[in-house]
């Protein structure tokens, strides 16, 4: 399980790196994985201090760190 959330990690940070900041919801519905696997993967990205998260109209907002 930890290979697949590395990977859709990996895929979030392209989309990001592509897109700029997005909605978790954006994401999710771009890359098509469930809602668990998507927050599991952005934990991930949070842990690793590579994401910034901001909170906005009832969603949140994800973006890279530069």
């Amino acid at each position: 399980m930890g290979e697949l959330i590395g990977k859709i990690a990996g895929e979030i940070w392209h989309y990001l790196n592509e897109h700029g900041e997005v909605s978790v919801t954006e994401i999710k519905f771009s890359l098509g994985y469930s809602n668990s696997l998507i927050f599991l993967a952005l934990g991930w990205l949070a842990r690793e201090n590579k994401i910034n998260l901001v909170e906005a109209d009832y969603t949140y907002k994800v973006s890279l760190k530069k």
